[in-house]
Order: C-alpha cells, then sequence, then structure tokens
C-alpha cells in the first residue's frame, strides 16, 4: 500500500505541475535566425541550395562555456520526388524559416522551468537536408536544382559554432528529436571528437531509436525506405563505419546496428509506443489499403484490441532492439515511457512535467543522468496505458 500511494503521490505532483504551466507564462523568448552564409562556398548547403542555418541564445552566468546543441526533426526525403515537394519549404530552404522561434522544453531559458541547462549556449540547428545530416552528392541536376549536402551542412555548421566559442566548451550536449534524434547518434562521436579533451561531451537522442521492424503486412516497407534515402542522398561514405564495414550501409542508419561502437554516452529518450513508428513503421498507409488502421494510426485510444495486441508486440521489438544501448555501454541512460508520443525534450509539458517514470520528469532523468547524480540511468516504463501521466502527444 505504501507503494502505491507513493505512486499515486508523484502522478499528483506531476499533474498539479502540469496545471501550473498552463496557468503562467514560461519565461520562454523569441530567438533570431542566424544564417550560416560563409557555408555556401563549400557548397555546404540545403536542398534549395540556401544556407544551412540555427537560432541561438547565447549562456550567462555559470552556463557561459557549456553548450547545448539541437538538431530539428522532419522525417526524410527518399528520392527525387518527394525531396522537390520539400526543397520550397524550411524543411529544404532557409528562405522558407521563420526568422524568429520561441525556446521550449531542453531550450528553455527559465531555471524553474530547466533547471540545469537553462543559462547554457542554446542552439536550434534548422533541418534543411533531409537526409539527418549524411548526404554528400557533387553532381546538381539543373532540372531540380536539389542539393544533397547534409554532411557538409553539419561540418559548416559546427565550424561556425566552435568560431563562436564552442571551442572552449566545458560541458557540451548535442541532441535531436526524430531525425534530429537519430542525427545525435549518427553523429555523436563526431560531434565529441571536435571539442576540447577534457570537456563533459554527451548526446541525446530523443525519439530517433527507429527499429529495423516488418510492417502488419510483413512487409521490410522502413528498411527499403532507409535504402532508398541512403541512396538519393549518397549517404555510405558519412555513416559509421564501425556499421558500413559489416553490413549494408541503409542498415547502418538504424541505431540498433551503430550504437554497440559509439564511444560517447547517449541518453535515449522514447516512447516505447513511438506515435511516428506505429503510423509510419508498423502501419504505414501502403500495408493498410483497407484503411482498417487508419483511427489506430492517429490515436491509441482508437485501436481495437487486435490492434492494440500487435503494438504491444512491436513495443517488445523497440524493446529488444534497445537492449543493444544499455548492453554495450554502462554509461548509457534512457527514459522509455509507455506513452503515446513523438519528441518529448522540445515541448514544455513533457519535458519538464509528465510523463513520470520511476519518480523523475524527463528533465530531470536527463540532468541525473548527464551530471552523474542519483545512481540508476535506466528507467522503462510498463506498457499503455498503465501510465496516467502519459500526454500522449505527436
Amino acid at each position: 500500500m505504501l507503494g502505491a500511494s507513493r505512486m499515486i503521490g508523484r502522478y499528483v505532483i506531476a499533474l498539479v505541475s502540469l496545471l501550473v504551466l498552463h496557468m503562467r507564462a514560461e519565461g520562454a523568448i523569441n530567438v533570431g535566425i542566424t544564417y550560416v552564409t560563409e557555408a555556401v562556398a563549400s557548397g555546404a548547403v540545403c536542398l534549395d541550395g540556401s544556407p544551412p542555418a540555427y537560432h541561438f541564445s547565447e549562456g550567462f552566468g555559470s552556463g557561459i562555456n557549456n553548450w547545448l546543441v539541437h538538431f530539428q526533426g522532419g522525417s526524410w526525403c527518399q528520392n527525387v520526388s518527394s525531396c522537390i515537394s520539400r526543397r520550397d519549404t524550411s524543411l529544404g530552404s532557409s528562405a522558407h524559416m521563420e526568422t524568429a522561434v520561441t525556446f521550449h522544453g531542453l531550450l528553455n531559458n527559465e531555471e524553474e522551468f530547466n533547471p540545469d541547462f537553462y543559462n547554457w549556449n542554446r542552439i536550434l540547428v534548422r533541418y534543411c537536408d533531409g537526409g539527418s545530416y549524411t548526404g554528400d552528392v557533387e553532381a546538381v541536376d539543373p532540372v531540380t536544382n536539389l542539393h544533397f549536402r547534409g554532411a557538409r551542412v553539419f561540418q559548416a555548421v559546427m565550424e561556425n559554432l566552435l568560431s563562436r566559442g564552442m571551442k572552449n566548451a566545458q560541458n557540451a550536449i548535442m541532441s535531436g528529436c526524430s531525425a534530429g534524434g537519430l542525427t545525435s547518434i549518427l553523429h555523436c562521436d563526431k560531434f565529441k571528437a571536435l571539442l576540447p579533451s577534457g570537456a563533459r561531451v554527451k548526446c541525446l537522442s530523443d525519439a530517433g531509436y527507429f527499429v529495423n521492424a516488418n510492417d502488419i503486412s510483413g512487409a521490410p516497407s522502413i528498411e527499403e525506405f532507409y535504402s532508398q534515402v541512403v541512396a538519393t542522398h549518397g549517404s555510405a561514405n558519412n555513416l559509421p563505419a564501425s556499421c558500413t564495414s559489416r553490413m549494408k550501409p541503409s542498415l547502418c542508419f538504424f541505431p540498433e546496428n551503430v550504437v554497440e561502437q559509439i564511444q560517447t554516452p547517449i541518453f535515449f529518450l522514447n516512447a516505447a509506443h513511438d506515435s511516428w513508428q506505429i503510423a509510419n513503421i508498423l502501419a504505414p498507409p501502403d500495408s493498410d489499403p483497407s484503411g482498417v488502421w487508419h483511427g489506430c494510426r492517429t490515436n491509441i485510444q482508437n485501436c481495437t484490441p487486435e490492434q492494440l495486441k500487435i503494438i504491444q508486440d512491436f513495443r517488445m521489438e523497440f524493446l529488444t532492439a534497445l537492449r543493444k544501448a544499455s548492453r554495450f555501454s554502462p554509461h548509457n541512460g534512457m527514459f522509455i515511457d509507455g506513452c503515446f508520443a513523438h519528441c518529448q525534450s522540445d515541448a514544455q509539458q513533457t519535458w519538464f512535467s509528465a510523463p513520470v517514470v520511476g519518480n523523475a520528469t524527463i528533465s530531470r532523468a536527463v540532468g541525473d543522468w548527464y551530471y552523474d547524480r542519483n545512481g540508476f540511468h535506466k528507467k522503462i516504463d510498463c506498457a499503455y496505458p498503465c501510465n496516467p501521466t502519459c500526454q500522449n502527444v505527436s
């Protein structure tokens, strides 16, 4: 009974905190855009040939030499047609990006809502290459004007930030959401290698642990999708060599095949019932021509008992793939909640208040792991719908 009372108590605390966030201003700020114009000369450009860009909020006080570089998500384009469809949007061109954005969650500048990282140098890198910063194709078709240069963009942005003071970093985190979360895995060791040898450098992947699972029709649709991404962007030479030396480059887009060789500590933040993965890996529209999964795909509360059973089996596939991240490095951390969600670090409510797993919020778990506080840093939740603090955001 005492354990149950404590569990109920922490859920109540989380929900009260959530209510407070609804009732008062969060102190978030609008942050202007910086265009990395010097990158154009080296061909480090977005899909349309425009310069890469980021939003930079300068650190202050004790955080002046601490850096948090967060990569925006936005899926991938796998062929010329899909890349053209995003070329003239904010996911393919800095000319179409908002000139200012509001920082929330792990980028928030208020100590009350982001106690461990509020006064760091905080950067949001805008995603405009469509290949998780792995592409590098020299030729540009004048008909489509598509530039597949993500690997160059990553290097150019890093060089720009180093010149702005990151070369003196004492503490640093590279993080990202979704396709940006995959970026923070694939490029984690590269990021660490750029920084002073004495710096504390770690990575955070939010909703970036994509699994190689067959869809509901039995087809390996996500594996084929990644194969097309790698071929279109010319990604093979920019994926971890420790993986490409052992298997097809397209398989190295799956974290389960690369994490065992990554030396830098990584924190894996993921919903075990990841809403994007359910909608695009488990039950993509092409696998469901009759539309039986349409309602379930977008809202887990609409799923039938049979569909929930399939989703719970998918959760077990995810946890099996995740074990590689835990087994090969005791320095890795994780927060795997039982929610139906995708990307939880850059939203204020999910970052700071709920969900709660193992008596910790996401911000508390990440801060404890980064600073090596409070011992055990691997938290895995029970299966949906057991956690009443879930926000179930997509």
